[in-house]
């Protein structure tokens, strides 16, 4: 059963959200504080967060940002407010969607259903094996989700290590920045297809030994990109 944490201080809105994600079928725990909240999730056993932005203690933005040094499960947050749409945007804090207030409890379970089964297709679905992934001096393990270059593992945020490894497991096929972003992020997420040129100069720059030209994440001028085998 997939267990998700809610970080909310509103209790009637996190009880709401609880009930719901409940009757679909997942396990809930909620923490009313950022501090407990933060914890809880650092200690692992949950496959998605609900974070809300305003919270009393630590708010959800500098939480989402440590989770990503350590935690690369989806997180949505949630927030009141229209404005914070542009820091969750401007800010590229790690969140892999956001839930305006007030929102349907329907739209709620249908956001945390695709994002963990678009995660669930990136780690362990069809494409993805488990096994070791060897490709010249870049070995992956899908595993424990660690890749190393020339021997020495190279750190990945969530959404670098879901489009590489997406690009490796379709070599030689070639995609555009928008298909790439739908596959990756989905349509509904925070931010636009420039987003996928920022993540893949930074692929370059971790698993290429000369960046400006490329051996493995090719450009296809007009069409978008591949990863060369």
């Amino acid at each position: 059963m997939k267990r998700i944490l809610i970080i909310e201080d509103d209790m009637s809105i996190a009880e709401i959200e609880k009930d719901y994600l409940t009757m679909s079928g997942y396990a809930a725990d909620i923490q009313g504080d950022g501090a407990a909240g933060l914890e809880s999730a650092l200690e692992g056993g949950c496959d998605l967060i609900l974070l809300d932005v305003m919270l009393p203690g630590i708010d959800g933005f500098s939480i989402c940002r440590k989770l990503r040094e350590t935690l690369d499960i989806p997180i949505l947050l949630v927030t009141a407010k229209k404005e914070d749409i542009d820091k969750i945007r401007g800010l590229g804090i790690g969140a892999d969607d956001y839930i305006i207030k007030p929102f349907s409890p329907s739209e709620l379970v249908a956001r945390v259903k695709a994002h963990l089964a678009r995660y669930d297709r990136l780690t362990h679905g069809k494409g993805n094996p488990a096994e070791e992934i060897q490709v010249g001096n870049l070995v992956i393990q899908p595993g424990p989700r660690r890749v190393y270059v020339k021997g020495q593992e190279i750190e990945f945020k969530n959404k670098e290590y879901e489009l590489l490894l997406f690009l490796i497991a379709n070599a030689d096929v070639v995609y555009s920045k928008d298909a790439l972003y739908e596959r990756i992020w989905g349509m509904d997420s925070v931010g636009d297809s420039a987003t996928v040129a920022v993540h893949i100069n930074r692929l370059r720059e971790k698993i290429e030994e000369n960046p400006s030209k490329p051996q493995y994440i090719q450009t296809v001028w007009g069409a978008g990109y591949r990863f060369k085998v």
